[in-house]
């Protein structure tokens, strides 16, 4: 048999083999002669019962003979008084031809069919009506009146010249629609109006009306405005033209106006932090269940009551973007918007340990093949990074560390993997002179913190139930987080975790204290680090004189020639990201 072919058993010849030997045992072929005989006998008792009818000689030939039947269970060899003659059976002609009877073949005008009884079909078990339980689009509503949201649509169309309504005239369509003011985008896009500028009314009619009629709720009809043709989900891309719209006319962000390439870094920013308090499957899709879990869609109605766009710290606000981007800046020396593992390194004066930076660019948590190629991660990675960093409690930020602990991926933090991150952080400590606690002793406070339900091993859910899930991860790749915590005491922790109401997260509070600093030390006029202070741009000189936060920083310059959006995906592909 040649090397590497596989042996495969010839199933029928097996069971043919085995069928064969079955059937030439002697028990075997007993039994199915008295199965035979058994067949034959009503077919026999049939017949003479229908012979015993007839008059005459068919009768007296039906009568079996008593010296026959003695002679047959007796066998051909036994000896036996010689019969007296006997008619020939049925159907024969008569003969007075004597001697021992001989079983003639039996003849007959057709063959009998055993007719079966028929049997008739049960009716079918009263069972009761499962009802419709899934609604992928929503669940549908007696309450909608298509025909009377048409005939709204239809008198606000009539309202434009040559019932054309324009981008700027979307926000009256989308009220009329039952929409929020900030789906106008979407609605436009969604029309056809983006390739020829305006939207009639007959074509925008006949997509509301599909809408209507295939999307039951406000998330499956906002992914259907949004996604391409002939998909279900949501990718990063199709959120851009929505964002565009809320950047160019939002009164929260007016003064972005005058800078055009910083567009494309706010509606990444906004866009990865959709993805990541949205898509929690890390799939890099939103489906209509997702986008219906999270609160998305409220944040987008408040749009168009919240004239401070500050004030929506969940995705849009600029304050947030700001720090954002300005820590990245600090980073990236190069300005390329890629950094590297030395520039993440520098992240918080070296506060994160360089297994946990490793283990970040390894691809556990970032997507791409710029890592895998350059070992370098976008601004994308980094807006995942930096909200994860700071604040460990939620659970995509949970799930982001966990990925990157879990050196096997097995799904669990084994006892290895925790001493794996630990002994770096006993080294650091030693380096600054700060005794260690010792592995053991540590582990024991950790186990006591988390709780596992299996011991040896803490899962995801464990670290999810944990209240003080930031400690833990604190404690094995963040040298400064983890001499804070040390100096807290533990119930103290439990009550910051535990405490109700309006609290601001820890993402929120960092943002706050970030943009508070940022602020004043632009106020202040503080130099660089590297004892100079850089020149505004023109770009920068406008936006100082419309007081924007953004002008004020001198490294956010950026050339022109940035006209149209780019999105920097959280995916990036081999020609993504070109230099800035």
């Amino acid at each position: 048999m040649p090397p590497g072919k596989v042996l495969q058993p010839v199933l029928k010849m097996k069971v043919d083999e085995l069928f064969l030997c079955w059937l030439s045992e002697s028990s075997t072929q007993a039994m199915l002669r008295d199965c035979l005989r058994r067949i034959q006998m009503p077919a026999r008792a049939e017949r003479g019962a229908g012979d015993a009818e007839q008059p005459g000689p068919r009768a007296a030939a039906a009568a079996p003979d008593p010296a026959w039947r003695t002679r047959e269970c007796e066998g051909p060899g036994a000896p036996g008084p010689t019969p007296a003659p006997t008619p020939l059976p049925v159907g024969a002609a008569s003969s007075a031809r004597s001697g021992p009877p001989v079983r003639g073949p039996r003849r007959s005008g057709g063959t009998r069919v055993v007719q079966t009884r028929k049997e008739e079909p049960l009716p079918p078990a009263a069972s009761r009506s499962i009802p419709t339980f899934y609604f992928p689009r929503g669940r549908p509503q007696d309450t909608v009146n298509v025909d009377a949201v048409i005939a709204k649509i239809e008198r606000t169309f009539a309202q434009f010249p040559h019932e054309r309504a324009t981008m700027e005239d979307m926000g009256r369509v989308a009220k009329a629609c039952g929409c929020p003011l900030y789906w106008k985008g979407p609605l436009f896009c969604s029309a056809g109006g983006e390739r020829t500028g305006s939207v009639s009314v007959h074509k925008f009619v006949a997509m509301w009306r599909k809408v209507l009629q295939n999307c039951h709720d406000d998330a499956a009809k906002f992914v259907h405005l949004l996604v391409s043709p002939g998909c279900s989900y949501l990718v990063q891309e199709d959120f851009v033209p929505f964002l565009q719209d809320v950047v160019n006319t939002h009164p929260g962000l007016a003064f972005l106006k005058e800078a055009a390439e910083f567009h494309s870094r706010y509606i990444t920013t906004v866009i990865q932090r959709i993805f990541y308090t949205v898509n929690r499957s890390w799939s890099g899709r939103i489906t209509c269940a997702e986008l219906r879990r999270s609160t998305f869609l409220q944040n987008v109605a408040l749009l168009e009551e919240e004239a401070d766009i500050n004030q929506l710290t969940e995705f849009f606000s600029y304050e947030h973007f700001y720090v954002i981007y300005c820590k990245f800046w600090e980073l990236d020396t190069d300005h390329d918007l890629l950094i590297d593992a030395q520039d993440l390194a520098r992240h918080n004066d070296h506060a994160i340990s360089t297994k946990m930076i490793d283990r970040i660019f390894s691809g556990a948590v970032t997507r791409g093949k710029k890592v895998q190629k350059e070992g370098k991660i976008s601004y994308a990675d980094f807006v995942w990074f930096l909200i994860s960093e700071e604040d460990k409690k939620t659970p995509t930020s949970i799930e982001y560390w966990f990925r990157c602990m879990d050196l096997d991926g097995d799904g669990a933090l084994s006892m290895f993997e925790l001493e794996y991150f630990y002994e770096e952080q006993c080294r650091r400590l030693d380096s600054m002179a700060i005794e260690a606690l010792p592995f053991e002793d540590c582990l024991c406070q950790m186990l006591d913190l988390v709780k596992p339900q299996t011991a040896g091993r803490i899962t995801l859910q464990d670290l999810k139930r944990c209240k003080l899930a930031n400690v833990f991860f604190d404690t094995f790749f963040n040298i400064e987080k983890y001499l804070d915590h040390e100096q807290k005491e533990q119930a103290s922790l439990l009550r910051e975790s535990e405490s109700e109401g309006p609290e601001l997260s820890d993402w929120e509070r960092f943002a706050a204290e970030e943009y508070d600093i940022l602020v004043a030390e632009e106020a202040a006029g503080d130099p660089w680090e590297d004892g100079y202070e850089a020149e505004l741009s023109p770009v920068e000189q406008k936006l100082s004189a419309l007081r924007s936060p953004l002008a004020q920083r001198p490294f956010l310059e950026a050339p022109g020639g940035l006209g149209t959006v780019e999105l920097y995906e959280y995916e990036c592909g081999d020609g993504d990201l070109p230099p800035s």
